[in-house]
């Protein structure tokens, strides 16, 4: 890959969608296209020392204590946290690079950052569409549970024997977790300090705070350590420390925000079915669907305020995140073309 190709496609661009479609005339824009919790995790009231002084080892501690029950890791020392999952994807392949006779298995459709972060390392990069494609000369496999955009889930016990077929060999398997929290029943966590794997977990998703850049990786001690050092200190801010501590350890909030989030995946469902869609896959953070008209039906959002997450080399696909009841009727409105889109926007 060439290093000045560094501009992927991603959602939630609200910049390159206002330069496309202009500002939502006496609206505001709905988000659709990132995949994150409609409802943020009500902010706790944050000391001010959170703002004023540099986190230390005991607030740091408190975090990664919380991380580890919510994941289940089985030790402190399996953990690192990193401002965002993004940071990590690109700092393993830089500790982890597979030599000249190694090459990197990315099982795809997947998010495009994983392949783009290994081939700026220097790695041979191969997409594969299936865990049987897995080959030999494969030393590392990077894939997601469950994928983005599609919501395919791997067998987390497929996944451990791959892990250690790996292993075996030096190599690793990099599974990333960023939609796990509606499906934990998939999470490898539980399994972290075991040679030949490395989970990757996004706070922000679930937690519906994607702004606050926070994200863990979970795996052997000795790699969680380099991946210490490589980040350096300080590396997560004083409030994301202090959020994340009280989000992660708020278990009555994560059961009521995966009720509420697996109901308006029905509710999206119904819509989208009955405005023609064809629901292709996701997970309870977002719906993957087919369309034979989706180019059309993503301008007319796009004029009525609404952005969904397209996909250029698949036209015919849309994805959509999970809308409020509120923001679902003004998502109904404008595919089942009810007034204008201005007006559309205008009532939002």
């Amino acid at each position: 890959m060439n290093r000045s190709d560094h501009r992927l496609h991603h959602g939630g661009d609200l910049t390159a969608a206002e330069r496309r479609f202009g500002r939502p005339v006496r609206g505001r824009w709905l988000d659709l296209s990132t995949g994150i919790n409609p409802t943020a995790y009500p902010l706790p009231d944050l000391p001010a020392e959170a703002w004023s002084r540099l986190p230390d080892r005991k607030s740091l501690a408190r975090l990664i204590d919380a991380a580890q029950g919510y994941y289940g890791v089985p030790a402190a020392d399996c953990i690192v946290a990193a401002p965002g999952s993004q940071a990590l994807i690109q700092w393993l392949p830089r500790l982890h690079a597979p030599g000249p006779e190694g090459a990197v298995a990315v099982l795809t459709p997947t998010y495009g950052e994983h392949a783009r972060a290994w081939a700026m390392a220097g790695c041979a990069v191969e997409s594969i569409a299936d865990l049987a494609d897995v080959a030999d000369r494969h030393a590392v496999v990077v894939l997601a549970n469950p994928n983005n955009p599609d919501g395919r889930r791997f067998d987390p016990d497929r996944l451990r024997a791959l892990a250690d077929r790996l292993s075996a060999r030096g190599g690793l398997l990099v599974v990333d977790e960023a939609f796990a929290d509606v499906a934990p029943e998939l999470s490898l966590a539980g399994a972290a300090g075991r040679p030949g794997l490395v989970v990757l977990r996004s706070f922000g998703k679930f937690f519906g705070l994607g702004g606050l850049r926070l994200g863990f990786a979970l795996g052997p001690p000795p790699l969680i350590a380099a991946l210490a050092e490589a980040l350096g200190p300080w590396v997560v801010s004083g409030p994301a420390v202090h959020i994340g501590a009280a989000a992660l350890a708020d278990t009555a909030w994560i059961a009521a925000a995966r009720q509420r989030l697996a109901e308006g995946a029905c509710r999206l469902d119904a819509l989208l079915s009955g405005a023609g869609f064809s629901i292709l896959g996701g997970t309870d953070l977002f719906r993957l669907t087919e369309h034979p008209e989706a180019p059309v039906l993503f301008e007319r959002l796009g004029r009525a305020g609404i952005l969904a997450r397209d996909f250029p080399e698949r036209p015919q696909w849309l994805r959509f995140g999970i809308p409020t009841k509120a923001d679902l009727a003004r998502l109904s409105d404008v595919l089942n073309d009810r007034g204008t889109p201005e007006q559309a926007a205008s009532e939002a």
